[in-house]
């Protein structure tokens, strides 16, 4: 169907077009459920990442979970995964009573964050405290033996 036949002007068209293309995300070849359920989840949970001079601390918001549904784990050696899924209430009571919901505005679902850490993080020392909605994770920065510089040697012209 050519819609300049009903007044739309050419050039916007094209305009709408080039900015429907500018944004798209690579996607792997076998999108599943999963990948864009966890991609959805990533983008939902919100965090903040600190970082002190003995550790990196991390702070996601997990609001409505219980400490026992949160898991965090490493992942690929040096990926921190935070991980919860809080499930919608379903109560008998309100089945039995026929209650229909007006609104929902809190959120269910999956939380999910990955985080790519530092070399200097020590995996070994990892700690994770939750507290009033928020899950906070600290990870201890290791000593690294510091770089030498690259010693230059100047290259001369022969004769």
């Amino acid at each position: 169907m050519d819609l300049t036949n009903i007044g739309f002007d050419p050039s916007m068209l094209m305009a709408l077009q080039d900015m429907l293309d500018m944004y798209e995300e690579p996607v792997p070849q076998a999108t599943s459920r999963t990948y864009v359920r966890d991609g959805k989840a990533m983008a939902a949970t919100q965090a903040d990442v600190k970082e002190y001079p003995n550790a990196y601390v991390f702070l996601v918001d997990m609001p409505g979970l219980k400490a026992y549904k949160i898991k965090v784990h490493i992942e690929d050696e040096n990926v921190l995964v935070v991980y919860g899924e809080r499930k919608q209430d379903k109560d008998e009571k309100d089945k039995k009573e026929m209650v229909k919901y007006l609104k929902i505005e809190r959120r269910f679902g999956k939380f999910l964050k990955r985080f790519v850490l530092a070399k200097n993080a020590d995996m070994d020392t990892i700690s994770s405290i939750y507290q009033d909605g928020v899950l906070t994770v600290t990870v201890e920065k290791k000593y690294l033996p510091e770089t030498k510089p690259r010693k230059t040697i100047e290259v001369r012209v022969g004769k």
